[in-house]
């Protein structure tokens, strides 16, 4: 099976850039009810991801607690305690399910490291529960 068959297109993904500022972060994440983006270059390559422990970790750290004071801190200075790791389109499912089993999603990427999209676990657990659903009504269970 292609791994493709569960992408999530990059146009329907919420995301944030490494330029934007730790409030843009919390006003994308807020918007779009993540609790973890990716986070791209210019050149729309993934370079990590950013949790929302990411971010109150790092409001605490600097005692932030005004918006204002937000603007002024680039992305790229708040600690990320782990970066999901990306698989390439050309992937096979075996990578897949290995770290779909350590993250929330799984960010893909072509073979110029361009960040086309995403696998959710959900989408993997459901398309599972739905073959295991069709297995136990050709077989009377």
């Amino acid at each position: 099976m292609n791994i493709l068959f569960f992408l999530r297109p990059k146009s329907e993904v919420a995301y944030i850039y490494d330029y934007h500022t730790l409030r843009q972060a919390l006003e994308i994440m807020e918007y779009h009810k993540y609790s973890s983006v990716p986070i791209l270059n210019r050149e729309g390559q993934y370079v990590g991801t950013i949790t929302e422990g990411d971010l109150l970790w790092s409001l605490k750290k600097w005692n932030l607690l005004n918006l204002k004071d937000a603007e002024d801190i680039s992305i790229l200075k708040v600690q990320r305690r782990m970066d999901y790791l990306s698989v390439s389109a050309e992937s096979n499912m075996e990578d897949l399910i290995e770290r779909a089993m350590e993250q929330n999603f799984v960010p893909v990427v072509d073979d110029q490291s361009h960040f086309i999209g995403i696998i959710t676990r959900r989408d993997i657990i459901s398309f599972c529960y739905d073959k295991i659903k069709e297995c136990e009504k050709k077989h009377g269970h």
